[in-house]
């Protein structure tokens, strides 16, 4: 039976989870997801660009909570938001996110 060197598995699991922050970030980002309303505006926002009139339509809550929800997707970053007169259109934030949602979908699909 070949030998099992325990120290150095556990020395390299230790490496991946020691950064703090990273986990802290990681961590908030799956917490905020893992509410469905906040979800259903990621996954509608990784179709097209939406207004928040149009996203409160698609899920059918108020603008306000809508507007609610936005704020804390931007401040992790996980969507951005573009000016165009007085109407605020809400996209992904980046190809990352995109990315995150399709793996997820792929796992919840097998």
């Amino acid at each position: 039976m070949p030998h099992h060197d325990h120290q150095q598995a556990i020395r390299a699991a230790r490496k991946t989870v020691a950064d703090r922050e990273t986990i802290v970030s990681l961590a908030e980002t799956f917490k905020v997801l893992s509410d469905q309303t906040r979800l259903k505006i990621v996954l509608a926002l990784s179709k097209q660009e939406l207004c928040v009139l149009d996203i409160a339509a698609v899920l059918g809550v108020t603008e306000s909570a809508v507007s609610h929800q936005m704020r804390l997707l931007k401040t992790l970053r996980l969507v951005k938001q573009r000016k165009d007169g007085k109407m605020v259109f809400y996209s992904l934030d980046d190809k990352h996110i995109e990315d995150l949602i399709s793996v997820a979908l792929h796992h919840t699909s097998e």
